[in-house]
């Protein structure tokens, strides 16, 4: 039952019934509603703002964890990185350096990288620059990868070589020579055997008896066997490529031919004594690019530290020459 108000009207001096007009009715109506829309909506943004909802939580969590892992992209970006300056630095400095060849010029991994700096940049993105630029310096670094690929490959190529130039190099002495004693006369000015004058010996006199082993003293092709009436009497000569050629003189007897393909350690004919000589023994020269070298320097193949010592002071000795 509606409840009905009375108020005391002074004029007629009488209780009358209290009557509310339609638009006080509205307006108070009007008022309530408003003011229960702006307290939903305050209620509404202070829940917004200390609470969460059950997406907002799960897009936090996926936040988080994508922050986590573009923290440990950073980090192993940057290990990446540290790794393969160290494998730039041995490169350059040792493997390259091993087989005398000319170091990566920094222009050339340049023009594949932006180098340290774009990694410092990636250090201090926020996350969304770094989602977006951990895939960027990735690439980068793969390109870095690759061009380090291509130089290992070139030292690949180079180790090859090097094998083959190792198997150029004479590298033995011409005959077995285990107790050191069939060096005769080194290299150097010595007394020529015939003139009796000082001349210049451009090679090793190994004496021993006649029909003994001559051996190559490192892979190559024979250029010249045989007598050229030069004073070297029988003698082959081996090319050996690298600039390298090797001589063997006053055999008794050849056995290669011009053209032949020789390994180190073959026989290629006997200890004899033609040409300008005065006793069985060979004589062997090491010439590289046309010059004379000391044979004396390239017996590391088959001597100790100790018998290399002993060899060096045998050659010294200036003794008179077999040819």
């Amino acid at each position: 039952m509606k409840k009905i108000k009375y108020f005391y009207n002074t004029n007629t001096l009488r209780y009358e019934k209290q009557v509310v007009p339609f638009r006080v009715t509205l307006l108070r109506i009007f008022a309530f509603i408003s003011t229960a829309i702006v307290t939903g909506l305050i209620i509404v943004a202070i829940a917004f703002r200390f609470l969460d909802s059950p997406k907002e939580k799960l897009l936090k969590i996926q936040l988080e964890k994508t922050e986590d892992q573009n923290r440990r992209y950073a980090e192993k970006v940057v290990e990446i990185d540290e790794r393969l300056k160290q494998l730039e630095k041995r490169d350059n400095d040792v493997y390259r350096s091993i087989f005398e060849a000319s170091p990566i010029p920094d222009s050339a991994r340049a023009k594949q990288i932006e180098n340290k700096k774009e990694l410092q940049k990636v250090a201090k993105m926020d996350n969304q620059e770094l989602t977006d630029g951990v895939y960027k310096t990735l690439n980068i670094l793969y390109n870095r990868v690759m061009h380090q690929e291509k130089s290992y490959k070139e030292i690949e190529h180079m180790i090859r070589n090097k094998e083959k130039l190792l198997a150029s190099t004479p590298a033995i002495q011409p005959v077995s020579n285990k107790d050191l004693n069939r060096l005769t006369s080194g290299f150097s000015y010595r007394i020529d055997p015939i003139y009796k004058t000082v001349k210049f010996h451009a090679g090793l006199d190994f004496s021993a008896p006649q029909g003994t082993p001559i051996y190559a003293t490192a892979n190559g092709v024979v250029r010249v066997a045989g007598n050229q009436g030069n004073g070297y009497g029988n003698h082959v000569i081996i090319n050996h490529g690298y600039q390298y050629s090797t001589l063997y003189g006053h055999m008794y007897r050849i056995k290669v031919r011009v053209g032949q393909s020789i390994k180190r350690g073959e026989v290629i004919g006997y200890v004899g004594n033609t040409g300008k000589s005065t006793g069985p023994h060979v004589h062997y020269e090491v010439m590289k690019g046309g010059r004379h070298l000391d044979p004396i320097y390239f017996f590391y193949n088959d001597l100790t530290p100790e018998q290399y010592q002993q060899i060096l002071k045998i050659a010294a000795s200036r003794n008179q020459s077999f040819d």
